[in-house]
């Protein structure tokens, strides 16, 4: 088994609704649900694009997927998370764009905010006690050879390659994608997601996720509100 700590929005949220719709999943609840056309794209082209994210559901990356330590318990994992976010405050993103990295799609922050980076610091040093050690096969398989400095130095240190300064926050859409598919898969995202990345988008909760065998699906466990004595959501 494995857990993560992620930030995804609130279920009922547009924005979360319009990703489980696009990703083909809701990652509070256990069902997947048939995608769509969308522009130009066929249904199953959608479904091809986003299989490897819909593993995972809609989220960005705070504490990548661990083992707990063995000294360690779920039960304490989720009051130090309750504890967390009673005093962090809410980091508001004035707006989300469409952006292409490393060839897959993704949402990210329109331009930069520091703010957001040292809470995303604050989660990976605060909650790294609660992570197994990497084992040599969890190492190998993020391809330590192809990793720069930085980030191998991250993996061995932190468990994942894409923390503090290597970190971007940015919240999946799909798999990679070739030059010749990314004019089509960019249109029919612009187009779903258009209405709701005018809005700000206040990453205002951390949401523990679990894995519950190799290869399963990653669902929401437990729903964390920042700035205030939060009200547990328990999936």
């Amino acid at each position: 088994m494995r857990y993560a700590i992620y930030f995804t929005p609130r279920q009922d949220e547009p924005l979360a609704r319009i990703a489980a719709n696009w990703l083909g999943r809701d990652p509070f609840g256990a069902a997947t649900r048939p995608v769509e056309a969308v522009g130009e794209l066929s249904a199953a082209e959608v479904a091809f694009h986003t299989a490897s994210a819909r593993r995972y559901g809609f989220h960005t990356t705070l504490k990548a997927p661990f083992r707990l330590a063995s000294n360690e318990t779920e039960a304490a994992l989720r009051a130090a998370l309750d504890d967390f976010a009673e005093t962090t405050p809410v980091v508001t993103i004035p707006r989300l764009v469409v952006s292409q990295i490393d060839g897959f799609f993704a949402l990210v922050p329109e331009g930069p905010l520091p703010a957001l980076n040292r809470f995303a610091d604050d989660v990976v040093r605060d909650f790294d006690r609660f992570r197994a050690p990497l084992s040599e096969a969890e190492i190998e398989r993020r391809s330590p050879d192809s990793l720069k400095p930085a980030e191998f130095r991250n993996l061995c240190q932190w468990g994942y390659p894409y923390v503090f300064e290597t970190f971007r926050f940015h919240m999946t859409l799909s798999g990679r994608a070739s030059s010749q598919e990314s004019p089509r898969l960019r249109a029919a995202i612009d187009s779903l997601f258009a209405g709701v990345l005018q809005r700000p988008v206040p990453v205002d909760a951390l949401t523990l996720f679990v894995e519950t065998e190799p290869g399963a699906p990653f669902m929401v466990l437990s729903h964390h509100a920042l700035g205030r004595r939060p009200v547990r959501k328990t999936a």
